[in-house]
């Protein structure tokens, strides 16, 4: 009886592998040139800092797809407000299942942690008003470690009636997400396993919770790139995978129309409406998105998916460039095979990096001596350069606590490591003497989407150092402080 469930195990995990494998095509064959995917991709490294990941699909053939280094095809990426989509589908599969309706209330499933008082306008929040951010709240509910999130969100103010007023909330998402626990008994991520991400061939994905150990929802989802282009082309084939509808149609139409109104501005794919955690875009097209660039695009009359991932303070900017570069590239028709063009777009694709410093590999004599820093407000207390033939390892002390990153002269070292108030991770770091007295460092997090760039600056027995990540909710954190050799 083992043996058997074991072979059971296995043929059940190789239907799911089988079943979710996406074909790949040259992109002539369904009518989008290799020149035009080139362009796109040339334009990204020009005019863009930086994408991490690109993919594209038509009519369900993975034509294109790509990663800069040291992002890769197996690393997940922190997804961010692209979560939203996931929590959204999470509630269509719920309602279907009878387990909640639009129309229920909020209160209704939390009677516990809701105000004494409850205001009219709270009494009548619905979750059909939670799904398109129109809670009727004026500001976003705090969510700190130190307070149950969804009892802040229940005594936060209402001032309007729910339905009539859009604001982008990301707590509001995460009680879709509470809502979801408390119907189904499962956390959002649980629920999704079997009627979602195993079906895709999604593995391993990861999900932050909230400190009460509710998914939270409006953020912290951890996939890779395939995945997001499956989940979009599970949605442009209106939830249908491998002849099985997962999701119910009526929900993809729902939650991909426009819910509700959000601006007026025709220039800007932020004003185009939003359904239900899901971003309308011009051209009749829809996506969901995350902060710095998480995209999962979906063109209906293309029949078409853009996944892509980065780390860039202009979102607009990655957008323009999809309508301009590959939304004309479309054609009805197959297009004649061009090789040339093929190989060169294939070989483009395999070697994307994103830049690394570049400069000598000798400079002072620095070796091995430690620079301590007076007392500052980025607890940084000392740091040191040990070169040798392949690295150059930067050790610094934050707050007590020793870190070290290997810097690979002539290309991206990986490995785990901590930084400043990072948590150790998985990070890439390339290094050079960018000018005779200047150290430069890059720390990719290649899962996230930040990259910090590290500059030591030697003078005499005098070292400045600053340090600044690439994107930031708000201004980006900066370290500047000055150290002096020991």
């Amino acid at each position: 009886m083992r043996v058997l469930s074991v072979i059971a195990l296995v043929a059940l995990s190789c239907s799911i592998s089988l079943a979710v494998e996406l074909p790949r095509s040259a992109p002539e064959s369904h009518g989008v040139s290799s020149t035009a995917i080139l362009s796109f991709v040339d334009a990204a490294d020009r005019d863009i800092d930086a994408l991490h990941s690109f993919m594209l699909l038509r009519h369900g053939h993975l034509l294109a797809e790509g990663w800069w280094a040291p992002y890769h095809a197996e690393a997940p990426h922190s997804l961010y407000s692209l979560s939203k989509s996931f929590t959204s589908t999470a509630v269509g599969l719920a309602i279907d299942e009878g387990k909640l309706r639009l129309d229920d209330t909020v209160l209704q499933f939390f009677p516990d942690q809701a105000p004494s008082e409850p205001s009219q306008h709270l009494k009548q929040m619905r979750v059909h008003d939670l799904l398109r951010m129109s809670t009727g709240q004026q500001s976003e509910p705090r969510r700190a470690d130190d307070e149950p999130w969804v009892k802040t969100f229940l005594a936060h103010p209402v001032p309007f009636k729910p339905g009539t007023h859009f604001l982008y909330n990301t707590s509001g998402t995460y009680m879709l997400s509470a809502i979801v626990q408390e119907a189904t008994g499962q956390t959002v991520l649980d629920y999704l396993r079997p009627r979602l991400f195993e079906p895709l061939g999604i593995e391993r994905p990861t999900w932050e919770t909230c400190p009460a150990g509710i998914t939270a929802g409006g953020y912290g989802l951890n996939i890779r790139t395939e995945d997001i282009a499956r989940f979009g082309q599970l949605y442009l084939q209106q939830g249908q995978w491998q002849g099985k509808q997962l999701v119910p149609e009526a929900w993809v139409a729902a939650a991909t129309a426009r819910q509700t109104s959000n601006g007026s501005n025709p220039n800007s794919d932020w004003d185009q409406g939003y359904g239900y955690q899901f971003w309308r875009c011009r051209h009749g097209i829809y996506r969901g998105d995350g902060a710095f660039g998480q995209y999962c695009i979906v063109l209906p009359e293309q029949d078409a998916v853009i996944a892509i991932t980065s780390g860039v303070r202009d979102m607009q900017s990655v957008l323009n460039l999809v309508w301009d570069k590959l939304l004309p590239a479309f054609g009805e028709t197959p297009l004649p095979a061009n090789e040339e063009e093929s190989q060169k777009l294939k070989q483009r694709l395999e070697t994307l990096s994103l830049p690394i410093p570049k400069g000598t590999t000798a400079g002072p004599d620095v070796q091995g001596r430690n620079y301590a820093f007076p007392p500052n407000e980025h607890d940084l207390e000392s740091v040191t350069l040990s070169d040798n033939s392949e690295t150059v390892t930067l050790a610094t002390r934050f707050n007590g606590i020793d870190q070290r990153i290997a810097c690979g002269r002539d290309g991206w070292r990986k490995q785990r490591a901590a930084w400043h108030r990072r948590p150790e991770q998985p990070v890439a770091a390339a290094g050079a003497w960018t000018g005779y007295d200047t150290f430069t460092a890059k720390l990719c997090f290649y899962e996230t989407p930040y990259t910090v760039t590290v500059r030591l600056k030697f003078t005499g027995e005098q070292v400045d150092c600053t340090a600044q990540a690439n994107v930031a909710f708000g201004p980006a954190p900066r370290i500047q402080v000055t150290g002096r050799a020991q």
